[in-house]
C-alpha cells in the first residue's frame, strides 16, 4: 500500500547541499516532451531527500576533481506534475513536441514502454534526473541523445551510438552506481537512491522555493 503526503521533513534543497551543480529544471519550463510549464513546478529548483542529496555530493565531490559539475534536469517530482503527465497521455491529442522528443513513437506507447510511469519514483524524492558538465569546454558531455528523448537511442546499454558518447554513460553511470544509486534500463539519465528513505510514500507538495522552510 502506498501513502500519499504534503510532509517535506525529510527534504532539502539540492543546492544547499551540492552548490557546485548546475539547474536546468525542464519540468518548469515549456522545453519539455508536453510543451508547457507541468503542474507542481512553481519555481525552478530541485528537492531531494536528504540522504539522496548527500549521496548526490559525494558523486559531485568525485566530478569535480576531474573537471566535471552535474547538470540536474529533475529531482523530486509532485504527484500532481505526474498527473499532469498520465492526462496528457491519455486524453491530450497535443503533440507539438513529438519531434523534438519522440519522433519515432506515438504518444500512447509512452507508458508501456517504461519512458513514463503512473506512479514515478521521483515523486518519492529520492531520483534525479542528470547529465555532466565538462568545465574544459563549457559543454554537457555527448550521451548520443538528449534528456527525455523517448526511444531505444536513451537506453543506457544502447551500442548503435559512438564509442565516446557510450563511454560518457557508463562513466556517469558508474560514479553515481558507486555512491549508491541505481539505474534504469531505458533512460541513461535517471538514477534513484538504492537505500531510498520513503520507499512506499509519493510526496504532493509543489516545488517551491519557500515550501521547506
Amino acid at each position: 500500500m502506498t501513502d500519499h503526503t504534503k510532509d517535506t521533513s525529510g527534504f532539502v534543497v539540492l543546492a544547499d547541499y551540492v552548490p557546485d551543480i548546475i539547474q536546468e529544471i525542464r519540468y518548469h519550463s515549456s522545453y519539455n516532451f508536453i510543451g508547457e510549464r507541468i503542474n507542481g513546478y512553481e519555481e525552478p529548483c530541485a528537492f531531494l531527500t536528504r540522504e539522496a542529496a548527500r549521496a548526490l555530493k559525494e558523486v559531485s565531490n568525485e566530478m569535480i576533481v576531474k573537471g566535471y559539475r552535474l547538470k540536474v534536469f529533475d529531482a523530486y517530482r509532485p504527484v500532481t506534475a505526474v498527473k499532469h503527465f498520465v492526462l496528457w497521455g491519455i486524453e491530450d491529442q497535443d503533440i507539438r513536441m513529438k519531434p523534438y522528443f519522440y519522433p519515432d513513437l506515438e504518444k500512447q506507447v509512452l507508458f508501456s514502454r517504461g519512458y513514463i510511469a503512473r506512479n514515478s519514483s521521483h515523486s518519492r524524492g529520492s531520483a534525479v534526473d542528470l547529465t555532466l558538465f565538462d568545465m574544459s569546454t563549457g559543454k554537457e558531455l555527448d550521451m548520443g541523445s538528449p534528456f527525455d528523448f523517448f526511444g531505444e537511442i536513451s537506453h543506457p546499454d544502447y551500442r548503435g551510438i559512438t564509442q565516446e558518447q557510450y563511454d560518457n554513460r557508463m562513466f556517469l553511470q558508474s560514479a553515481m552506481v558507486r555512491n549508491g544509486f541505481l539505474p534504469i534500463d531505458c533512460e541513461w539519465w535517471h538514477f534513484m537512491l538504492k537505500d531510498e528513505p520513503y520507499p512506499d510514500t509519493y510526496f504532493t507538495f509543489p516545488v517551491a522555493a519557500d515550501i521547506l522552510k
